[in-house]
């Protein structure tokens, strides 16, 4: 085995360099492994030759991995097409070779480059694993049907990983290359990424029906990207795909083009015939207006899955409205077997009954053990968020949950409702809650944590509440409803720019402090104006935190001093089990003796290995070595950061 990488460095090497790399390594007649990363040099058209001469010698070589991304540094550096063909050229005398990985991206090589490259590969006539990285070139039509000619002879290949994005590629292009693609029937693995081309309508209809040849194609990645691709192409992939009968994985992205509602339809109800299909991510996003019509294809197609398990669906600014979301979860409700779902409609202006609809439909997933739900920037109001959060409790199920709801101007009885909901969901052990940015205060916080308090097989929970009106009556809620919560081992929690104030920190600490088996604590309080008082107080609280063995704390522009800075450190001297502390104390007024007694107390923290401290913009005079002299006395310390 043989590895060698060369770091990006002010030393580039050239041309001459390769040569005598290639040279070298033509010597080795037994290697048998090769890793080789020489990215962002300048070895250009000589040294990709030199080093394809060098490495055709080696005719043992199985496994080869090589680097030649960015080649192009300063343009006498650009491998272009005399480089990849030679290159190609050496490399289809490794007659061995099972296993190659080739990154050619951003070299200007074009289709003469692509077409000499294929020629050569397509004499590794025992290659079974196949990744090859020609991104940003300019292989255009001409280059991806070379390309496809020669892999078409690559017959023992079962996984290829084809990268061709923004290379100038059309219709005919997608044609060729899929041409050569069919012939290749032991693949069982594809990853096509085409974004950022020009395939249009006609290359995408063409590439699924030709893809449909790989009869033992059981995997499919594709990604085709602001492509051009119109209603016709949409549907005739949707056709194209439903012939991959043994599809169980598929990845689609068809993000920015113009699909449409009918496009949608007719690719759901392709899909539909996939009936092998267990594993399915289809971005849809930003494809033009969606509607009823489209979102019932799309959604009855994906129920006749019968043997989906996994589906993430990505449709945001779509401008679905109400009736979409409401046909969309009818639909979703359908697809009973379906365990792990990921949902993104952000941004797509549903309000109160799209909302309720939305969560009426997935209420009858009732094997829903993994839900996602993005859905920002919607209208959903109070009324719209309680009814989900009632909706989801009928998912008993359900174990881990994530809810992104910033910006749906819900306030104090929204975020009630939502907790009251979710605190019947009784198998919840994690769940994540993004709810910055909307409209409630104290009351909401404590109605959102009183539900949540009743989620007893809770363990993991982040819960984001930036940029709302939370006040000191608030936090007493969260932390009366955090103590509930007897099973909750990794908490963080984002609050910063609110107004929780000095009993804010004082509630939250007295909450912290009932949480005894929490082992990994994040805390964003910046801009909270906690003051001495109350950073005291959070810091008397976390010493009762015994498990405790991970801690971040941001507690940056609090109007902390002295007195505050101590009696944190004073509770958290008590964290006899903490190894990992990040301390951000920012802009505030700590001075030399705010960080003498925290370093003192923290001398109490004997199993503490790892340390972070960030003093910026504070009072501390003294010189930063003699803090770093009275922190590196602790006895297990190994790693120390301090920002001053």
């Amino acid at each position: 085995m043989f590895f060698i990488q060369y770091l990006r460095s002010s030393i580039k090497i050239g041309a001459h360099g390769a040569q005598r790399l290639g040279s070298g390594l033509g010597k080795c007649t037994n290697l048998s492994n090769l890793t080789l990363y020489l990215q962002f040099n300048i070895i250009g058209q000589t040294g990709a030759s030199g080093l394809g001469s060098g490495l055709g010698n080696c005719t043992n070589l199985s496994n080869l991995t090589l680097d030649l991304e960015n080649n192009e540094y300063v343009k006498e550096g650009t491998i272009c097409d005399k480089g990849a063909s030679d290159l190609g050229s050496g490399l289809g005398k490794c007659t061995n070779l099972s296993n190659l990985t080739l990154h050619l991206s951003n070299n200007l090589i074009g289709a003469i480059g692509a077409l000499g490259l294929g020629t050569g590969l397509g004499k590794c006539t025992n290659l079974s694993n196949l990744a090859l990285h020609l991104d940003r070139n300019q292989i255009g039509d001409e280059g991806a049907s070379g390309l496809g000619f020669g892999l078409r002879k690559c017959f023992n290949l079962s996984n290829l990983k084809l990268i061709l994005f923004q290379n100038k590629i059309n219709d005919k292009g997608a044609s060729g290359l899929s041409s050569g693609l069919r012939k290749c029937t032991n693949l069982s693995n594809l990853k096509l990424y085409l974004q950022d081309n020009l395939i249009g309508d006609e290359g995408a209809s063409r590439l699924c029906s030709r893809l449909r040849k790989c009869t033992n194609l059981s995997n499919l990645t594709l990604k085709l990207n602001k492509n051009y691709i119109c209603e016709e192409g949409a549907s005739n992939l949707g056709s194209g795909l439903g012939k991959c009968t043994n599809l169980s994985k598929l990845t689609l992205y068809l993000e920015e083009n113009q699909i449409g509602d009918q496009g949608t339809s007719d690719l759901g109800s392709g899909l539909g015939n996939c009936t092998n299909l267990s594993n399915l991510t289809l971005e849809l996003s930003e494809i033009g207006a969606i509607s009823a019509i489209g979102a019932l294809g799309l959604g009855n197609g994906l129920a006749k899955c019968t043997n989906l398990s996994n589906l993430a669906l990505i449709l945001y600014k779509n401008q679905i409205g109400d009736e979409t979301a409401s046909c969309l979860g009818s639909s979703l409700g359908k697809c009973v077997q379906i365990s792990n779902l990921t949902l993104n409609l952000h941004e797509n202006q549903i309000g109160v009954r799209g909302a309720s609809k939305l969560g009426k439909g997935l209420r009858k997933c009732s094997n829903l053990s993994n839900l996602s739900l993005i859905l920002s920037r919607n209208q959903f109001g109070d009324e719209g968020v309680s009814s989900l959060g009632s909706r989801l409790r009928k998912c008993t199920n359900l174990s881990n949950l994530t809810l992104y709801l910033e910006s749906n101007k819900f306030g104090d009885e929204g975020a009630s409702g939502l907790g009251s909901g979710l605190g019947k969901c009784p198998n919840l052990s994690n769940l994540t809650l993004y709810l910055s940015e909307n409209q409630f205060s104290g009351e909401g916080i404590q109605g959102l944590c009183s539900g949540l308090g009743k989620c007893i097989n809770l363990q993991n929970l982040t819960l984001n509440l930036e940029e709302n009106e939370i006040d000191d009556k608030g936090v007493q809620g969260l932390g009366l409803g955090l103590e509930k919560c007897n099973n909750l081992s990794n908490l963080t929690l984002f609050l910063q720019e609110n107004q929780i104030g000095v009993i804010g920190g004082l509630s939250l600490g007295s909450g912290l402090g009932k949480c005894t088996n929490l082992s990994n604590l994040t805390l964003y309080l910046s801009g909270n104006e906690i003051g001495d008082e109350g950073t005291s107080g959070l810091g008397s609280g976390l010493g009762k935190c015994i498990n405790l063995s991970n801690l971040y704390l941001d507690l940056g522009a609090n109007r902390i001093g002295d007195i505050g800075v101590q009696g944190l450190g004073s509770g958290l001297g008590k964290c006899t089990n903490l190894s990992d502390l990040s301390l951000n104390l920012h802009i505030n007024q700590i001075g030399d003796k705010g960080v003498s007694g925290l370093c003192f107390s923290l001398r109490k923290c004997v199993n503490l290995s790892n340390l972070t401290l960030n003093f910026y913009r504070n009072q501390v005079n003294k010189q930063k070595y003699i803090l770093k002299e009275k922190c590196l006395k602790y006895k297990r310390l190994v790693a120390l950061q301090i920002q001053k």
